[in-house]
């Protein structure tokens, strides 16, 4: 049995590879810059001139414990709910991946992608409130499979949806658990020395407590965990940047001058190095906020608000917390500490150094840099199980959405127990082992989830427009 999972493994691996940096590189970059490039002028650019007002509504009456409600959830706890999504190991692992590949450049292609991210998140969550469903019960359920049969009536819409929420379920719901799930194992046995299968039933008890109690105990959980791991990862950034406090005018030189000149430290032709930093720019910074791939609109649907417009402006509050905060603090950190005149990485990823650093440990050498080789390590693995843990709350939910509308429209409660169970195995599994074609099948579902989630978004521009038309003149 072994050797007949080997070889497969052997032979679809070099091929799910193949079509994700397909659809990574080209596919998905341009598809969703456009996107958020044709909402941003359709809107005539919601993210500037409603920022103010989504700030507003966000941190106006901000609180850890918001009143319970009949069904759905305040509009701070849907978005508590989608930064759960947002903020996960790709915060970290993600922005070192970029930083490595691309040089300290692709932080402003991030910058500039979230920018026009916001613009399509605004979409999304407007068009989540738009089409959602109240059951007989007061359950809410609302996200693309909904906008998506709403843009296309008959059978073609419901290949889509279809098409949508098996690659969700499959990405996000069970596989997309698992790899965060292995995250949180390994950083803890790593740093803690606790063994990650141990790790993996405390943490499988847990979710099953949350995922059973339904919407409103997510909500309760994922408004208190958000802010508190956002606090704790902000405030070790900054001890870490107020140490190299020197460094931060030069940081920020680098981030602009590499993202313009980047072959001088990623090596290679002008050419291959500005790709090379768009592209992972792109890529990093459109899979680390996910506007765009159709996921968080499950959350904003959740919303008790009085417009879609007030959850569209709330929506692009997420993307700026995930990427203009969360994402960039990392890299910074990165960046003072490793790229800088003294740091290792000072003359790019060359040399004996690709030997000891990855992507994997780049955040806890740059936190260690500053704390200590063993505190850093602590840290970063408390903010990668916070980050991990609140990410499969999340993904969770998501695919239990897809899967009571794929399954479970007759007796939604069973459909729950099942989904569930299957969920709490996969994330069991993923703490106790780690299977390269596991994340690479996790990646190309995640990727295809985009293409029918973009081409409703397109479709359904009229219905967006009018909406924020509507609240800016009121």
């Amino acid at each position: 049995m072994e050797a007949l999972i080997a070889k497969l493994d052997s032979v679809l691996y070099p091929i799910v590879c193949d079509i994700n940096t397909y659809l990574s590189n080209y596919i998905l970059v341009f598809l969703l810059i456009g996107v958020g490039l044709w909402y941003s002028i359709r809107t005539r650019f919601v993210q500037v001139r409603c920022f103010g007002e989504g700030m507003r509504k966000v941190f106006g009456n901000l609180s850890l414990n918001g009143k319970k409600h009949d069904s759905g959830m305040s509009s701070f706890q849907a978005l508590a709910t989608a930064i759960a999504a947002q903020v996960g190991t790709g915060n970290i692992v993600g922005a070192s991946g970029a930083i490595l590949t691309g040089g300290p450049g692709a932080i402003f292609w991030m910058w500039v992608i979230a920018f026009f991210g916001m613009a399509t998140i605004y979409a999304e969550a407007t068009l989540a409130i738009e089409t959602r469903v109240k059951n007989k019960d007061g359950s809410i359920h609302g996200g693309p499979v909904y906008y998506i049969t709403t843009a296309f009536k008959g059978g073609f819409g419901k290949f889509l949806a279809t098409f949508f929420a098996i690659a969700i379920i499959l990405a996000l719901g069970f596989m997309g658990c698992m790899v965060q799930s292995n995250s949180i194992g390994e950083c803890f046995q790593t740093a803690f020395g606790i063994p990650s299968w141990i790790v993996g039933v405390v943490l499988v008890i847990i979710c099953g407590i949350i995922f059973l109690g339904g919407v409103q105990r997510l909500a309760a959980v994922t408004e208190k965990v958000v802010p508190i791991m956002a606090a704790i990862f902000l405030l070790g950034g900054l001890v870490v940047l107020v140490v190299r406090i020197k460094y931060i005018p030069a940081t920020f030189g680098m981030i602009f001058k590499y993202a313009f000149e980047p072959q001088a430290i990623v090596g290679g032709t002008f050419g291959y190095a500005i790709k090379q930093a768009v592209s992972q720019g792109a890529k990093r910074g459109l899979f680390s906020n996910e506007a765009g791939m159709g996921s968080t609109p499950h959350a904003h649907a959740q919303a008790n608000v009085a417009t879609p417009h007030d959850q569209g402006v709330v929506a692009m509050v997420g993307v700026f917390i995930d990427t203009f905060v969360v994402l960039t603090l990392n890299a910074l950190v990165i960046i003072c500490t490793l790229y800088t005149a003294d740091g290792p990485l000072a003359n790019g990823y060359v040399g004996d150094v690709t030997s000891v650093l990855s992507k994997t440990n780049l955040a806890q050498t740059a936190f260690g840099s500053v704390m200590g080789a063993g505190l850093g390590a602590k840290f970063v693995a408390i903010c990668l199980f916070f980050f991990a843990f609140s990410t499969v709350l999340s993904w969770n939910l998501f695919g239990k959405i897809n899967a009571i509308w794929l399954f479970g429209r007759k007796n939604a409660k069973t459909c729950t127990v099942i989904y569930t169970l299957i969920a709490l195995v996969f994330i069991l599994l993923g703490t106790m082992m780690s299977n390269d074609l596991v994340w690479e099948l996790t990646d190309m579902f995640n990727n295809l989830m985009v293409i029918p989630n973009a081409i409703a978004l397109f479709a359904l521009t009229g219905m967006v427009v009018r909406g924020a038309d509507k609240a800016v003149k009121s």
